[in-house]
This record gives C-alpha cells, sequence and structure tokens, in this order.
C-alpha cells in the first residue's frame, strides 16, 4: 500500500512539472509578445508583405504555439499519466 501511494505521489509530482514547464513556456511567449507589442511597435507594425505586418505574424504564432502545447500536454497525459494512473488503480 505504502508503495503504491509513493508513485502515486511521484506520478502527480511529474504531472505537475510537466504542466509548470508548459505553463512557464506558454507565459514567457505571450507576454514576450504582449511586451514586443507594448515596447516596439515600429518593429511590430513592420510590414513582410502587403497586408502581414510582423505583429499579426507573431500573434498567429502565439496562437499555433498554444495549440502545440495544449497538444503535447494532451499527447503525454494520455501516454505517459493515464496509463500509469490506470495501473495504480488495478
Amino acid at each position: 500500500m505504502t508503495d503504491r501511494h509513493e508513485r502515486l505521489r511521484q506520478l502527480a509530482a511529474r504531472r505537475l512539472r510537466f504542466a509548470s514547464v508548459l505553463t512557464g513556456a506558454m507565459i514567457v511567449l505571450y507576454f514576450g509578445f504582449i511586451l514586443s507589442i507594448a515596447f516596439n511597435k515600429e518593429l511590430m507594425g513592420r510590414l513582410l508583405r502587403p497586408g502581414l505586418s510582423l505583429g499579426i505574424l507573431a500573434g498567429a504564432v502565439v496562437i499555433v504555439a498554444s495549440w502545440l502545447m495544449t497538444w503535447v500536454y494532451i499527447r503525454w497525459a494520455n501516454n505517459t499519466y493515464d496509463r500509469e494512473l490506470a495501473e495504480l488503480q488495478q
């Protein structure tokens, strides 16, 4: 019983670390984008092509990155966390 409890505690700690790393990366990416807009308007307003500024492209990258991080977390949870949790429940 104690070994099972300890394995569950370790699994929960790994999940927290994994989610914290992804959350930290998203915070850095998002606030980096916002601060770039706030303090470097000229750079973010620079046109790459007619109708496409660096700011619009960077905003799209932030959105796609959030989708990718969500996908990474879901994939990890389905393949690692859920599988190990099911083993512990048996």
